[in-house]
Parts: structure tokens; C-alpha cells; sequence
């Protein structure tokens, strides 16, 4: 075993250029996700209408274990990040371990009441009887798999609590690239592969996952040495698991509210035919493709906020939080100016229907100019949950969605109809914006009380520890 995690210490040194170095690699971990999903759809489309639609029925579930599961990673990662800046390593240890415990024990719950509830489940979400058995031949592989999915997510999260994302992302990368090997030898049958059509995209999924598993449990305990092999005390556990969900249980909370948000918009938008629930569509996959750099600096602010938020550098943490704020102003200008002068192009590469074109363009002339604060908030989450402030973040996201967006986009489609969804889509998310940074500047601000809350003393003592190791 080497002598030293592969640890970075993010609370020395300048602050930029770690928040780029966070930053790179988490860009290229996020497009292998999203490719992740793609690849797999495509592949299984080539099948027919039916396997497709089948697939499509099981997004709503596989979205809920996934957004519980990384609002649990959120949790575990700003308690460990804050247990690496103040030097426990033995915490470090614990927290790490006993955060995949529940990891476990979540995808254990889940899984079972599952497997129980395949028929009664999709049938209540408006799937035919008939292709129950087609969504029960995908769903059966999934939920026996789970784990290699859960468990992973949280080990990624918890090693990107020690500075290092490049790690995490060449883990996301080499998942999607077995995907893309696995997909057509299993679902077509190609060599000597037998041709297992919708079961076997499904365990295409379940092999990539079970990599990802593999390789995040090694770098865990072979290099990072944040694994305890102890018995588990049930006390520890039960304490180390209220530290993790409180942070976890209300950002797994707001990462569910984001689907219901965009359920109630496509349905807005559906009432203006189906061409322009087509452009909406076109519209949010360039989106998420756009925001990918600010998305990617989220997750790389949580370990830097973390750290140093234990290691009391407070100053460190106004320097990133204003860095970031002023990055995604900028960035979100130039993409904005970007994808107005592509927009027609864009809707064009999508589709060959006038109307959905111009649905497209719409949107990416009005969205995109809220970039910059839409990033803003983004931030704001981030920070807030690094600082052990989730009823904060939690407030920012339902702001933004529920208080804002959706209203305002009531109101501008009454009165200019789909355009006007849009037009208050950008501007709930620029007054979201502004909202983020004064509750931001209440908590980080020159005038906060950050430093006194810093300085409080640790709620979970322990004896003193050579410092731990770092790069």
C-alpha cells in the first residue's frame, strides 16, 4: 500500500487556479453521464417503438434512486471535506465508511419494495398491461444492480471531498465507455454474445455500473485509505449517518423538486402542440450541455468550501465564492451570446419542422440571457451546503422554481403565450439570481458571522493526530 493518499490539500495555495484544476475534469466526468443516457437510448430505440417506450417508463424511478442517492453523496461530501480540513483523520475514515453503509442500506430498501412493486408500480404510471412484462424484463437486471450504481455515487462523492475530481471522472468515462462496448454485443447479439435485446441493454448497465464499483471502492481503500475495517459501533454509525442526512436529506429533497418543475412546464408547453413541446425539449438538452462548465464548478466548490470551511480559512472561501459568482456572470453572457447567434442552426440540426425551429430559437434567444444568474444560484446551493446550511440552499432551489419560475412563466404565457413561458423562465431565474447573492453575502460576506462559526469548537471531539498526508 503506498505511503500517502493521493490527497490534495485545498486549503493552501492560490485559490483560482484550484478551482480550475477542480473544475477540468468534472467537465468531462458530467458529458459522460449524459452520453451514459444517450448511448443507451440510442441502442435500445433500434429495437422498435415498444422496448423504447418501456425504457422511457422506467426514467421516473431510476431519476428518484438517483437524485436520493446523490443527495446523500452532497451530504457525505461536505462532512468529510470539513473532516479533511480539520485534520481527523480517523473521522474521515468513519464518515467514509458509514456513509456507504447507508448507501447500502438504502439501495437495499429500494431494491426490494421494487422487485415487489414492478406490475402495481408502472401500471399506475399509465403503462399498458401489455408491456408490463417488457419493463419488468429491464427493470428485473436494474434492481438487482442497484448497488453497483449507489455506492459508487456516494465513494465518487467522497473522494471528490478530498480535492481530487480527475478520479471521479475517469471512473464516470471508463462506465460509459464498457456501456458503449457491452450495449450492441448484448442487445443485438453481435460475435459470440447472444442477441438478449432489452435484458441485455439492461445488464450492459448493470457491467458498467459494477466498474465503477470496482474502481471506487480501490481508490478508497488502497490509495486513499478512507476505509475503517472495525466493527461498527451503532452509536458512531447512527451519528455519523444524522451529520451526513442533514445535509443530504433536504439537497435529495430539492434535486426531486427539479423534474416536478419540469413536468409542470412541459405540460404549460404541451397546450401549444406537440411541435412546441418538441422545441422545449431541443431547447433544455442544449441547456444542460451549456450549463456543463457551471454544473461541473459546482461540484468542484463543494470540496473547496468544505475544507477549508474546517480548516477555519474563511477568507479562502470569500476569495472562491466571489471568483465563482463573477465566472459564471461572465460565462453565461458569452453563451448566451453564443447560442443567440446560433439558435436557428441549433433548431435546424434537431429537426426539419418550421414550428419546432422556431420553438427552439425562442428559447435559446430568452433562456440562456438568465445563464449568468441561473449559475449564480447554482453556486449559492453549493456553497450553502458546504457550509452545513441546507435549509438555505433548499430555499434557493425552491425560490427559484416555485416562487419564480413557474409563476412567471403563468403570467408570460397568458399574456404572449409559449415565449412568454420562456420569457419568465429567464426572468425568475435573473431575480433568482440576485436573491442567491444577497443570501450569499449574508452567510459569506465581510459582515457575516462566519469566522464565530468556524471557530466553533468540534461537536465530535477526538485525540490529537499527526496531520494528515497530502499533495
Amino acid at each position: 500500500m503506498a505511503d500517502r493518499p493521493a490527497r490534495i490539500d485545498l486549503t493552501r495555495g492560490p485559490v483560482g487556479p484550484a478551482l480550475a484544476r477542480l473544475t477540468l475534469p468534472m467537465v468531462a466526468g458530467v458529458i459522460a453521464v449524459t452520453l451514459f443516457n444517450i448511448v443507451d437510448t440510442w441502442f435500445i430505440g433500434q429495437l422498435g417503438a415498444g422496448p423504447l417506450a418501456a425504457m422511457a417508463f422506467t426514467f421516473p424511478v431510476t431519476y428518484v434512486v438517483t437524485n436520493i442517492t446523490m443527495g446523500i453523496g452532497v451530504g457525505a461530501s461536505a462532512v468529510i471535506a470539513r473532516a479533511i480540513g480539520e485534520q481527523h483523520p480517523e473521522r474521515v475514515r468513519r464518515l467514509t465508511t458509514h456513509a456507504l453503509f447507508l448507501a447500502v442500506a438504502l439501495v437495499t430498501t429500494l431494491s426490494g419494495i421494487g422487485l415487489l412493486t414492478i406490475e402495481p408500480l408502472f401500471l399506475a404510471l399509465g403503462a399498458d398491461p401489455e408491456m408490463v412484462p417488457l419493463i419488468a424484463e429491464y427493470m428485473r437486471p436494474i434492481y438487482f444492480g442497484l448497488g453497483f450504481l449507489v455506492v459508487p455515487m456516494v465513494g465518487n462523492a467522497a473522494i471528490r471531498a478530498t480535492g481530487d475530481t480527475k478520479t471521479p471522472s475517469l471512473i464516470m468515462i471508463c462506465a460509459g465507455g464498457v456501456n458503449l462496448i457491452l450495449d450492441p454485443l448484448l442487445i443485438f447479439g453481435l460475435g459470440p454474445f447472444p442477441r438478449l435485446g432489452l435484458f441485455g441493454g439492461a445488464l450492459a448497465t448493470v457491467l458498467a455500473w459494477i466498474t465503477t464499483f470496482c474502481a471506487a471502492l480501490w481508490v478508497l481503500h488502497r490509495r486513499e485509505r478512507m476505509l475503517a475495517f472495525e466493527w461498527p459501533r451503532v452509536a458512531r454509525v447512527w451519528a455519523s449517518w444524522k451529520a451526513i442526512l442533514y445535509v443530504g436529506l433536504p439537497a435529495a429533497g430539492t434535486f426531486l423538486l427539479v423534474p416536478v418543475a419540469n413536468g409542470i412546464l412541459t405540460r404549460m408547453v404541451s397546450g401549444h402542440g406537440p411541435e412546441a413541446v418538441a422545441g422545449f425539449g431541443v431547447g433544455g438538452r442544449v441547456e444542460a450541455l451549456a450549463m456543463v462548465a457551471v454544473f461541473a464548478l459546482g461540484s468542484g466548490m463543494a470540496p473547496f468550501v468544505g475544507q477549508n470551511f474546517g480548516a477555519k480559512a474563511c477568507g479562502r472561501i470569500r476569495e472562491a465564492v466571489y471568483l465563482s459568482l463573477r465566472f459564471c456572470l461572465l460565462y453565461g453572457l458569452a453563451v448566451a451570446g453564443l447560442l443567440a447567434i446560433g439558435a436557428s442552426t441549433i433548431g435546424g440540426f434537431f429537426a426539419d419542422d418550421p414550428r419546432v425551429v422556431d420553438v427552439t430559437r425562442h428559447y435559446l434567444w430568452l433562456v440562456p440571457v438568465s445563464y449568468g444568474a441561473f449559475g449564480v444560484a447554482i453556486m449559492a446551493n453549493t456553497t450553502f451546503n458546504a457550509l452545513n446550511r441546507p435549509l438555505h440552499s433548499a430555499a434557493v432551489i425552491v425560490t427559484r422554481l416555485f416562487v419564480l419560475a413557474l409563476p412567471l412563466a403563468l403570467i408570460g404565457e397568458a399574456l404572449f403565450g409559449v415565449e412568454g413561458i420562456f420569457g419568465g423562465l429567464a426572468v425568475g431565474n435573473l431575480i433568482a439570481g440576485g436573491v442567491a447573492w444577497w443570501m450569499v453575502r449574508g452567510v459569506v460576506g465581510p459582515d457575516s458571522d462566519l469566522e464565530a462559526e468556524a471557530a466553533v469548537a468540534d461537536p465530535e471531539p477526538e485525540p490529537p493526530a499527526s496531520p494528515m498526508p497530502t499533495s
